[in-house]
């Protein structure tokens, strides 16, 4: 095999982790260039990066690999590709070398002809001789893929001796025991303080201290300078939006320098329109982190009345349920409903970081949502969340309506109207009644007509077909609509709202800083910096849960609950336990759901005093259909079916082992199919002895050879398994003691049984013909009395006794019946 048919022979290696280095890619070893051997493995080319960043966060030699040398060839080329072709060449080194700059070191000889890098190679002083370098190529056959030859991975110098890190004593107490620069994490904390507005002083003041509790310094970042955090302030304050005085010209270039933010790009043509997608490191590890067989959620129309392009974002929640945007989708708003263009996208970004990554729901806020393409793209069910209408018709009613009880009774009625919807019970009939019953409200009824009227054919449609979510998730995206209003739409000048590159550029830098510090665990040092744009807390769904039963008390329509910050103050809660419940706390007059109503509607829903949420309706209505309807998929069907073939075969197999004996009956066997053959071997078997089937033996128990308990468990039809596995137990016995002809203890035990259960018979016969004279007399006497015209003292009991067998055998059928669904339904779930 040559060397390249064995190289693309090789497994294309994907570790499930944000970061991999060489230790969690299996080397192969393949014939290189003079007759040496090279290490290499192929990788995905887009998990390059993460190869780069896990190698350099080496415990033992911490450092950071730049590009030595790199060539690049276009893609599309006019001569035939060669098997060994390369697009691209990368020479990753590390950042001590190659260079040796401590004395006695050999450094290169200058360059004649030197551009200057972007980036540079790395710090003089740095540079220590270093060997420790990979290559990276991406073969024309395979663009997707990327080769890594890895055959210098220690970290020497020339003479193989440590040169950086804890293994080189001669490093000990200098920066070459750290990697040369700080770290990702830390650059990303100082650059979202800053944006921010915390000053460099303070940023700088709550890091040495840090230092100093810890003991001092232990990493590269604990070595963080003024001087580095001023010039990051500086470049922050330098930068601008706007680009060009074209804004689309601006946005190509945006794109064009933040390439790694970007992950679906597609400009205005005569066929598409204009659609860009964003996603930082950190909203992909967020996405990866917090979706991974959980909920994902869409805020899909943010700004649609302000800015150019309204804001489509992409939210999971975190370990305290509040919503964390992972994207965010740009594009017109006649164009909001092709989410098919960048879903896909958004997807394959999320599962080439991990392709064990998969999505547990998807929940819409748009009944006209393309709920085909999510759920062929992430395989998830959908869901679909009411807190976008409850806003918008909570905000209007508390505007348009300035009487109280009749916005009660009008919200009310709309939250009655939804929910027969998705009980299934309504249609747009109920708000045309709501509509004339409430005719002197004229300022919302305009506003309901011109607005959600025409709307309300879709989210009819929607509702009753697709599953609700809960107000919990309601709540969280409500908080997370309200924090991004403060925090872009925020600007004096209100003519930036209809520039592309500026709406871009601010939720890249500052808004993306806001939801990293939401995040971040050290923001209370900070605290006295804090502004409206700052979130601190749980969400409104949260702080109701922590509230007291104690201080709610529900007094018909109303609901009184205890303020937290001063408990001599109460709010009013208004249809508590309904779908619209209303407040008078500064929160729900905004349209939002308010912890008070939270509070309100568990006590409500706990005391009984209002039905389930429709959320736990859908839930209860998903179970009971799965447990009366069968599977459609009848590969369902024979997986179930082959699990307890083989469950019951391994219990016969046990039986079989405790018994001693071997079983060759089939698993499944109908009763009736069973006890036939034995009966009528039995009836075969009593005539050609002279004996009649249906005649009891009582004298049989004399003989041993006879095995009369057997033949009175055949006649009496028990099929049961314990039953045929005694009698197939007993005539191996009785046989095995027939032709050996011994007497042993066990069979004088054996006859001694079988004599008490003969005599029992006969004791059974006398109390039988017993009851059979009590009966004739009774009979005479019945006769007697109804030849008098006296009712008889037997007939009520003999009609409820003939009553008593079709309810038993009613029920019994019955739960059968429900028996089979029920293990039918487990077996689909345990497919």
């Amino acid at each position: 095999m040559t060397r390249w048919d064995e190289i693309l022979t090789l497994p294309v290696q994907n570790p499930p982790s944000l970061e991999f280095s060489a230790a969690d890619i299996s080397w192969s070893m393949v014939e290189g260039w003079k007759d040496s051997m090279d290490r290499l493995a192929l990788i995905p080319y887009s998990r390059v990066n993460d190869f780069v960043r896990g190698e350099s966060n080496n415990k033992d030699c911490p450092t950071r690999f730049h590009v030595e040398a790199r060539r690049r060839r276009p893609p599309t080329m006019n001569c035939k590709p060669k098997v060994d072709g390369i697009l691209e060449y990368i020479l990753y080194w590390c950042s001590f070398g190659p260079d040796d700059y401590r004395k006695g070191g050999n450094v290169r000889p200058s360059r004649p002809i030197s551009e200057k890098r972007k980036t540079p190679a790395g710090r003089p002083n740095t540079k220590r001789g270093c060997v420790c370098h990979f290559i990276v190529k991406r073969l024309i056959v395979e663009p997707s893929v990327a080769l890594v030859i890895y055959n210098h991975n220690k970290h020497v110098d020339k003479k193989g001796m440590p040169c950086h890190g804890s293994m080189d004593k001669m490093a000990v107490g200098t920066k070459a025991m750290f990697a040369p620069y700080i770290s990702d994490e830390l650059r990303l904390q100082v650059m979202s303080l800053l944006y921010v507005g915390i000053p460099v002083e303070t940023i700088m003041q709550r890091h040495t201290e840090m230092v100093e509790k810890q003991g001092g310094p232990s990493n590269r970042d604990d070595l963080l300078t003024h001087r580095y955090v001023r010039r990051l302030e500086r470049k922050i304050r330098r930068s601008v939006y706007e680009l060009d005085d074209d804004d689309t010209i601006s946005i190509d270039l945006w794109v064009e320098n933040n390439q790694d933010h970007v992950f679906f790009y597609e400009d205005f043509s005569d066929t598409d329109t204009f659609v860009l997608g964003i996603q930082t490191d950190w909203q992909l590890q967020q996405m990866i982190q917090f979706g991974s067989h959980s909920l994902m959620a869409s805020d899909s129309k943010f700004g649609t009345n302000k800015l150019k392009y309204p804001v489509h974002s992409i939210l999971v929640f975190d370990q305290h349920k509040n919503a964390i945007p992972v994207a965010w989708i740009m594009t017109p708003n006649f164009a909001h409903g092709e989410i098919h263009k960048w879903m896909g996208a958004l997807y394959d970004r999320a599962h080439t970081k991990d392709p064990t990554w998969q999505l547990g729901g998807f929940i819409i806020d748009d009944p006209l949502a393309d709920v085909r393409t999510i759920r062929e793209v992430f395989h998830c069910p959908v869901l679909i969340s009411l807190w976008r209408i409850r806003h918008a018709w909570h905000k209007n009613l508390v505007n348009k309506c300035s009487d109280i009880e009749k916005r009660s009774a009008m919200a009310k009625r709309l939250g009655d109207a939804i929910s027969s919807i998705c009980r299934g019970n309504g249609d747009v009939e109920l708000f045309e009644g709501f509509l004339q019953d409430f005719v002197d409200c004229a300022g919302f009824l305009d506003y309901f007509e011109a607005r959600w009227l025409p709307r309300l054919g879709a989210w009819i449609t929607v509702l009753k077909t697709i599953s609700l979510a809960t107000a919990q998730v309601a709540s969280a995206i409500e908080s997370y609509h309200h924090l991004l209003k403060l925090r872009l739409l925020n600007e004096a000048d209100k003519s930036v709202y209809w520039r592309a590159d500026w709406l871009v550029h601010k939720l890249g830098t500052k808004v993306h800083s806001y939801y990293w510090l939401d995040e971040f665990s050290g923001k209370n040092s900070f605290s006295r910096y804090w502004k409206s744009e700052w979130s601190s807390g749980p969400n409104p769904w949260c702080q109701g849960m922590q509230i007291p039963d104690s201080d709610v008390v529900i007094e018909g329509n109303y609901a009184s609950v205890v303020s937290q910050k001063n408990k001599e103050n109460s709010h009013v809660v208004l249809n508590p336990g309904s779908e619209f419940a209303l407040c008078d706390c500064s929160w729900s007059r905004k349209g939002n759901i308010c912890k008070h109503v939270v509070k309100s509607a568990k006590v409500c829903r706990d005391r009984g005093l209002a039905l389930p949420s429709l959320a736990m309706f859908h839930y209860y209505q998903a179970l009971a259909n799965l447990v009366h309807c069968p599977p459609s998929d009848t590969l369902i069907s024979d997986h179930a079916m082959a699990v307890a073939v083989s469950v019951k075969t391994q219990l016969d197999a046990v039986l079989c082992a405790v018994n001693g004996t071997s079983s060759t009956r089939p698993a499944f066997q109908d009763p009736q199919s069973i006890n036939k053959p034995r009966e009528s071997e039995t009836e075969k078997a009593n005539s050609e002895n002279g004996v009649c089937a249906s005649q009891s033996q009582p004298d049989a128990g004399d003989d041993e050879d006879q095995d009369i308990p057997t033949r009175k468990k055949r006649k009496s039809g028990n099929a049961s398994g314990d039953s045929e596995d005694v009698s197939i137990y007993q005539d191996s016995l009785a046989s095995k003691k027939h032709k050996s002809g011994e007497a042993s203890g066990d069979d004088e035990e054996a006859s001694t049984e079988e004599d008490s259960r003969a005599r029992d018979s006969r004791k059974t016969g006398e109390t039988s013909a017993n009851d059979k004279e009590v009966s004739a007399s009774q009979d005479s006497r019945d006769r007697e009395k109804r030849e008098s015209g006296e009712p008889s003292v037997n007939e009520g009991t003999s009609a409820s006794q003939a009553m008593q067998p079709s309810e038993t055998e009613t029920s019994q059928a019955t739960n059968g019946l429900n028996n089979d669904k029920l293990r039918l339904a487990e077996g689909a779930i345990g497919t």
